[in-house]
């Protein structure tokens, strides 16, 4: 597999190539999903709930995704490594850029933040800097107490229409990939024919240019429950490298998600 980059996602995108990411902590498990082909990682501040047992994803630190993503880099090849900027870590400007820069010099080659039209300038200011950005809009997790829980977004038409204007005030901004997650499978498709950036869904139907999924729901091991979004993979292989080749093709071929997976 060639190195993938934010121009191989664009290509997949204009091509109708579905894009599979996946989460990741550490080098073993990021080598092994380098190896199955998956097109980016992202070291996601899930790690909170996943890795250290927190109820949300609001105790993560800026050092903790510095960690993990060093590690998830040094078992990475041509795999686009993506890292998330977590709770409060970019709240004022002279801290957004020295905790990006804290990111990319410890292997993300993109970072992801939450959050809507507030961002435009901060990213902006990233961008200018060298710095690609991914957002994140519908659920986004660190906004869990503002949302009363970890609820459906876009169902109500003036939220979904906020949702689409959001997705193109942040592409106009700069950004260069865009996560949406637990949304209508309907409003899915239409962020996707909005923007021309990839959009990748995470309980956000199958119209998206691709799927994302935190590894521990994918291989039916997460402690807590299964989102109605996932699907376990290693059950379909009892192999963890062929679990997530059969995601790979799953996603590719338009098979997952399902509709016992989407919001409607």
């Amino acid at each position: 597999m060639a190195k993938i980059t934010t121009a191989t996602l664009l290509k997949m995108k204009q091509q109708s190539e579905k894009i599979s990411t996946i989460t990741a902590y550490d080098a073993s498990f990021a080598k092994l999903f380098d190896q199955a082909g998956i097109h980016a990682i992202l070291i996601g501040d899930s790690l909170g709930m996943v890795l250290q047992g927190e109820d949300n994803t609001l105790p993560v630190s800026i050092d903790a995704m510095a960690y993990h993503t060093r590690c998830v880099k040094r078992g990475v090849e041509d795999t686009l490594i993506i890292s998330d900027m977590p709770f409060m870590s970019y709240a004022t400007t002279e801290q957004t850029y020295e905790n990006a820069a804290k990111l990319m010099q410890a292997g993300a080659s993109m970072i992801k933040m939450e959050g809507g039209s507030w961002l435009v300038d901060t990213i902006k200011g990233l961008t200018e800097r060298g710095i690609p950005v991914c957002g994140h809009l519908g659920l986004t997790p660190q906004s869990v107490h503002v949302f009363g829980g970890f609820k459906v977004q876009g169902r109500q038409q003036e939220q979904a229409d906020m949702i689409i204007e959001q997705a193109k005030e942040l592409e106009q901004a700069g950004i260069q990939l865009l996560v949406l997650e637990c949304i209508p499978a309907s409003l899915g498709k239409a962020i996707t024919a909005a923007v021309n950036i990839p959009t990748i869904g995470i309980g956000a139907g199958k119209d998206t240019d691709g799927q994302i999924l935190v590894m521990h729901d994918a291989l039916g091991i997460s402690c807590s429950y299964m989102p109605k979004f996932s699907r376990n993979f290693l059950k379909d292989t009892g192999d963890i490298k062929k679990a997530i080749e059969l995601y790979i093709d799953e996603v590719s071929n338009e098979n997952f998600p399902g509709d016992d997976h989407i919001f409607k």
